[in-house]
């Protein structure tokens, strides 16, 4: 596909075939992702929150923080990157600063949800939203705020778990109107209530596939026929990767070795594969 990564993202989401974007909370996943062939990825705040502070997700990454993992991810891939830039970190004056820092450190698109701060997890319970007048103030700032058109915005309602779907989708249709690109109905509770969102709503959408969430596991191909842009497995590499380190560590706690576990880890060779060691050795020798 052809342009910059923001112009690949909105082509890929334009032809609404349930783009599969998995999650990355750190540079060296993003460069996973890329090496699998996947087309985008989501710096997910949950991930960053769990991988970079060891908290849950309810609200304590700073935007400095979210900052800098975008910036590292974006240097080491060439992928479209989607940020989850939580409730943009205030009003309608934050949201313009939380825009405008994640476009200069190389953001494709921004993830800006309606929920009250300080946020929580969208499949966790005790949610709270904010007015939905006051959610569509702060995507028309961040639609005058960004510098490229190309640059996405991508509006989240939690509202489902708390006023319903109905009311959900209606959010939806203002934050559309409001200057969102896409729109994000997270926590929908069967495969009905999917399929009533990109029947309901006209821009692009995305579904959110959250392994022991509240929305039921559908496939990719089946959330296509639904007409979904966007399919997002935010976390999957994380909580693949907790279990492979229990798996591992446990083992070497518990024998003294890794002898029963070599097989679990990935060879010394290619993990400098993965970050480029040969890349960095030719920048070495050109300087000889």
């Amino acid at each position: 596909m052809k342009g910059n990564p923001n112009q690949r993202l909105k082509q890929a989401l334009a032809e609404r075939r349930a783009l599969l974007v998995p999650g990355a909370a750190n540079a060296l996943t993003a460069r996973i992702i890329e090496d699998l062939g996947f087309e985008a990825i989501y710096l997910t705040g949950a991930g960053l929150a769990n991988t970079s502070l060891g908290v849950p997700d309810i609200g304590l990454v700073t935007m400095t923080e979210l900052v800098e993992a975008t910036s590292a991810i974006s240097a080491a891939t060439t992928l479209p990157l989607i940020v989850d830039g939580d409730t943009g970190f205030g009003n309608e004056l934050n949201v313009v600063r939380t825009v405008r820092a994640l476009e200069r450190a190389g953001a494709a698109a921004i993830q800006l949800e309606d929920q009250v701060f300080p946020k929580k997890c969208g499949h966790f319970a005790g949610k709270a939203v904010i007015p939905a007048a006051e959610m569509v103030a702060k995507i028309r700032a961040a639609a005058e705020a960004r510098r490229s058109a190309d640059f996405l915005l991508i509006a989240r309602t939690d509202a489902r778990a708390i006023e319903g779907l109905d009311a959900a989708i209606e959010r939806a249709e203002r934050y559309a109107g409001a200057g969102a690109d896409v729109t994000f109905v997270e926590a929908p509770q069967s495969v009905a209530e999917l399929a009533a969102v990109t029947r309901r709503l006209e821009v692009p959408q995305v579904a959110n596939m959250v392994v022991g969430g509240k929305t039921p596991l559908v496939g990719q191909k089946e959330l296509a026929a639904m007409g979904f842009a966007l399919v997002l497995y935010a976390n999957a590499a994380l909580q693949a990767s907790v279990l492979a380190m229990q798996e591992v560590l446990g083992a070497l706690r518990k024998d003294g070795s890794l002898a029963r576990v070599a097989n679990r880890l990935a060879s010394f060779e290619e993990r400098q594969r993965i970050v480029g060691k040969d890349e960095w050795d030719k920048l070495e020798k050109a300087r000889d």
